[in-house]
């Protein structure tokens, strides 16, 4: 259930499985199109031949009807001449005679338009139908009449059948008795044909539906296992996330822990000795006032001193725990008094260089160099066995950069120098700059180590614009025109 729970939550997590299962239903999807439309163009060509290889036999059978009518009329028809009467009524006689099926029969117009035979449809006969069009506008006398004069051909209409009384689609094929000025044809409906055809449609779609059915089923399948993979996904991220915020929090009281007791360390070493010599100077310096000796001008003296050194030795403290040279003067005045302070403490020579930001760094960017760079130092003076070292902190057009190199032996030659307290601050830098998206990279040898912090340009204040010069601001601080830092900046 927590799993579950964790899924409906933003995070990791959710991103995986949006990963997973967009890319999945998009394919399936556009998978799913293409089967279909590819199936509906090979049904539709299938579908196609099949129409036209039955309207085909169609017409090859109407062929044989005229054939078989060209064949009874021939005896009379052929010695007749073109004003010949009689043998034109025995004509019509064997034409109307031959009917088939129950609703084929052979027509006849003559090339006036008017009907001479239709046995199934007496109403048409000894009336000119010139200009009829069916329910399309497809004209139907007309184009009977000009094909039998051409010598014959099909025509396709709409026509009522006798057995229903439905219009239905026809096919007619006509040939022409020229002698005497007829149009001879016999017609077939393919309603069948066009039935048959829309039961192979309904076939085809009832297919892609069936195979759509399977896709989907196929879909849901993998859908679920994508989700019951993300679940196991989430569940041991929850477990590994768990461990790591244990582990982050055990860390942060011990560095608190760690920080308190230095803090304390410091107070009595140095400011409760100092005070206690205060206090004991001006005791001693009373006790002589009460007895009028000379010397109580001495212990005064000695507890002014001892009070100045105090104050100095908080001002330290405080420096350590937050200098107000960073927030009053920016990150360049502050890495100069720091490095300046630990080449007087330690003894080695201590190079910076830097260009005007005027506080173009935002102030979280600001920290996070000040801290890496303490760390950086407090690590040379313990571990490297440095004699020089180089601090520089340049702008480029991706952001700011901050190196620091020494030449010292390096961590690999300096056995404990990677574990413990020192794991520990590399770990702070990489979180220091990690929560600003930002870069660490170590890199160290036995001719020294390189240490190059970078933030993207997010993390620059944009300069304001005033009378054309380029200005920043930054809290608690006053304007200070400036140049934009440099594309490049100095190497160490």
């Amino acid at each position: 259930m927590q799993a579950l729970s964790s899924l409906r939550r933003p995070g990791s997590a959710r991103a995986l499985l949006l990963t997973a299962t967009v890319p999945l239903i998009v394919t399936v999807a556009g998978l799913s199109v293409l089967v279909a439309v590819e199936a509906r163009r090979l049904s539709e060509r299938e579908i196609a031949e099949l129409e036209t290889q039955l309207i085909e036999a169609k017409k090859r059978e109407l062929k044989n009807y005229l054939a078989l009518a060209r064949t009874a009329i021939a005896r009379d028809y052929n010695p007749a001449l073109p004003d010949d009467r009689a043998a034109q009524e025995r004509v019509k006689q064997t034409l109307a005679a031959m009917v088939y099926g129950s609703d084929g029969f052979i027509f006849v117009y003559d090339y006036t338009g008017t009907n001479l035979v239709a046995p199934r449809e007496t109403r048409l006969i000894n009336r000119n139908w010139a200009g009829l069009r069916d329910i399309e506008e497809t004209p139907v006398v007309d184009e009977l009449i000009d094909l039998a004069r051409a010598g014959g051909g099909y025509h396709s209409y709409l026509w009522t059948k006798p057995s229903t009384g439905e219009t239905e689609r026809m096919v007619s094929y006509v040939i022409g008795l020229q002698d005497w000025q007829w149009a001879v044809g016999t017609g077939i409906f393919i309603d069948d044909v066009l039935e048959a055809v829309s039961a192979a449609r309904a076939e085809t779609e009832q297919r892609i539906r069936a195979t759509f059915g399977w896709i989907a089923a196929i879909t849901i399948g993998a859908l679920w296992a994508v989700f019951l993979v993300g679940v196991v996904i989430v569940m041991r991220d929850r477990r590994r996330a768990d461990r790591k915020l244990k582990a982050l929090t055990l860390r942060i009281f011990d560095t608190q822990e760690e920080e308190r007791g230095r803090v304390a360390r410091e107070l009595h070493d140095s400011i409760s000795q100092m005070l206690v010599g205060v206090r004991y100077a001006l005791e001693l310096a009373r006790r002589r006032l009460a007895s009028g000796d000379a010397r109580a001008a001495d212990n005064l003296d000695r507890g002014v001193a001892n009070l100045s050194a105090a104050i100095t030795e908080v001002r330290r403290i405080s420096r350590d725990l937050r200098p107000s040279v960073l927030d009053d003067l920016g990150i360049g005045p502050a890495l100069q008094a720091l490095t300046e302070e630990f080449e007087q403490r330690t003894g080695i020579h201590t190079e910076f260089e830097t260009v005007v930001f005027s506080n173009r760094l935002a102030p979280e960017a600001k920290t996070a160099f000040y801290r890496i760079a303490q760390e950086a130092l407090t690590n040379i003076e313990r571990h490297a066995e440095a004699t020089v070292v180089k601090l520089s902190v340049f702008g480029h057009k991706k952001g700011a950069t901050m190196r620091i190199s020494d030449n010292g032996k390096g961590m690999e030659a300096s056995g404990g120098r990677g574990a413990g307290s020192r794991g520990l601050g590399l770990r702070n830098m990489h979180e220091r700059l990690e929560r600003l998206d930002g870069r660490l990279t170590v890199t160290s040898s036995a001719e020294g180590t390189l240490i190059e912090a970078t933030v993207p340009l997010t993390r620059l204040l944009a300069p304001d614009t005033d009378n054309g010069r380029r200005r920043s601001r930054a809290p608690g601080t006053s304007d200070t025109a400036s140049p934009i830092p440099p594309a490049e900046g100095p190497r160490p």
